[in-house]
């Protein structure tokens, strides 16, 4: 019945809300004060994880053999649902910083903790800020830290597949690595933009055969890499 997925969204809500709560003040607490960031991002994946599990979702991932751990890739993926950034940054099997939209700095707590785990808030409304973000994004990936992006730049509605934008693909081949075109199943279903509800499920993530950048370099083999990526992902949603 409506009222109960109604309920359930909510219910969602508010373990994200109590998970940031309860583990967020003492794990930055102590992060800032020993100066060690690295201890927040355990704790980040247990929340994004948990967060999933406790919300009635289980996560169902195909194609890691496609993925080699020594490797740093740009992992880009679709993007319909809230549960689409919990699902990337704590499957992949990688230790995954992530573009996200700014609003979430404005999130208490959560938007303090972003820069300890390596997600970065982009504006995509102010193209110099934008620029200068995808910059500190390329450099990070240079030193060895993958990356996930939503291309599409927002949340698409239930069952829409949106066209991307380029930024990630020009980051993907200034810093010479590998882009996984990732396909998230089932999240519009589940907790889908603009419905104000949630259902138990499984989500399905697919992470497909890499795709090199290392002979992209112009404006027109940008845009023909973007076609190619954003392909793949159809197919796999279709």
């Amino acid at each position: 019945m409506r009222i109960f997925r109604r309920l359930h969204y909510w219910w969602s809500l508010f373990v994200a809300g109590a998970l940031l709560l309860f583990l967020g003040p003492p794990v930055l607490l102590v992060a800032w004060v020993t100066d060690r960031h690295e201890l927040v991002y355990p704790w980040a994946l247990f929340g994004a994880r948990n967060w999933l599990r406790l919300s009635g979702m289980k996560v169902q991932v195909r194609g890691s053999e496609n993925i080699d751990p020594n490797q740093t890739y740009v992992f880009i993926s679709n993007h319909r649902s809230y549960l689409d950034t919990a699902t990337l940054f704590a499957y992949t099997g990688q230790r995954l910083g992530v573009l996200a939209k700014k609003e979430l700095l404005k999130v208490p707590i959560l938007g303090y903790g972003m820069g300890y785990v390596n997600v970065m808030a982009i504006d995509r409304s102010n193209r110099e800020r934008a620029l200068q973000t995808t910059e500190a994004a390329t450099a990070r990936i240079r030193s060895g830290r993958s990356f996930g992006v939503f291309a599409e730049g927002t949340r698409a509605l239930p069952g829409e597949f949106r066209p991307f934008k380029k930024g990630a693909f020009y980051m993907a081949a200034q810093a010479g690595v590998p882009i996984v075109p990732v396909a998230i199943k089932n999240t519009d279903y589940l907790m889908g933009k603009g419905t104000g509800e949630a259902r138990f499920g499984t989500i399905e993530m697919v992470l497909l055969p890499p795709v090199s950048t290392a002979a992209v370099s112009s404006d027109e083999e940008v845009n023909q890499l973007l076609q190619r990526v954003h392909a793949m992902i159809g197919d796999e949603l279709n």
